[in-house]
């Protein structure tokens, strides 16, 4: 079967409006159901960081809270503990597009931190969407769109139609005052045809070969999205 590259931060802090340092790192849920869906679908998964650097995951993201419970925990907590890729990482440096059928890059704050500002990260992403592969981002995991840039200097993504984690949901989540600057604004100041469903609830937007997703809870649904499209 076909390889997807997973690109996920390498950040374990994100830094707040007033120099603090926020423990992040890519969030549970988010990695870990599109991974099990493309395992169980056959295709083997590659994990990509800035500089091969062994990806953090964001603890608050194991809490029942967030999983709908301790069972959800536990369950999420399981696979991530059989994604043994994410111990063995590559550098974004080294990725060969042709060798994957498909992109997807997991949200957490940690993208805000490093993605956001990586112009490899923003060039592979770049070239997957020039490409036509299928290319997935959920959450805080459109922050590695603001790094991306074509010849003339403009962002490839402007004009498309996405979604990722929202103002609304960042208040609610109780970082909208704190942060330097928000997900959804950086987004439309690109150019991007943001678009947002209410709060916390799955949320698709497929333009073309791009598919994004709102919050977690969008990220089983993007993974079954990115399925199809690999036919």
């Amino acid at each position: 079967m076909s390889k997807i590259l997973f690109v996920v931060t390498g950040a374990d802090q994100w830094t707040l409006s007033d120099g603090t340092k926020q423990p992040t790192g890519f969030w549970a849920e988010e990695a870990a159901a599109p991974y099990e869906a493309f395992k169980a679908a056959g295709h083997e998964v590659v994990v990509a960081t800035p500089g091969g650097t062994v990806p953090t995951v964001d603890q608050r993201s194991l809490a029942p809270e967030f999983n709908g419970g301790q069972e959800g925990a536990d369950r999420v907590a399981g696979v991530l503990g059989s994604f043994s890729e994410l111990q063995h990482p590559i550098p974004l440096d080294d990725v060969d597009l042709d060798d994957y059928a498909a992109v997807f890059c997991p949200g957490g704050h940690g993208p805000m931190e490093d993605l956001a500002v990586d112009p490899v990260a923003g060039g592979l992403l770049t070239r997957a969407l020039e490409s036509g592969k299928p290319l997935g981002v959920v959450c805080h995991g459109p922050a590695a769109l603001l790094a991306a840039r074509k010849e003339d200097g403009t962002n490839p993504f402007a004009g498309y139609r996405l979604t990722g984690f929202t103002n609304a949901e960042e208040a609610q989540a109780g970082f909208a005052d704190k942060a330097k600057w928000l997900l959804q604004d950086r987004l439309v100041e690109f150019g991007a045809d943001f678009q947002e469903g209410e709060p916390w609830a799955p949320y698709l937007i497929v333009d073309r070969n791009l598919v994004t997703g709102q919050n977690p809870a969008s990220s089983a649904p993007l993974a079954a999205e990115l399925l199809k499209k690999l036919g």
